[in-house]
């Protein structure tokens, strides 16, 4: 039962992560160039 929890837990967390940095991505704040080449220099491409 234990086990069950924590893999819950570690999936809720990983999940939450994921959905971070999908929402940084298209607001562009990413490390890696989010499609602006303004932003980067258009080396990114």
């Amino acid at each position: 039962m234990g086990t069950v929890a924590v893999g819950i837990l570690v999936f809720g967390a990983a999940a939450l992560v994921v959905k971070g940095m999908i929402k940084e991505r298209k607001s562009g704040k990413s490390a890696r160039c989010g499609g602006d080449c303004g932003h980067c220099g258009g080396h990114c491409h």
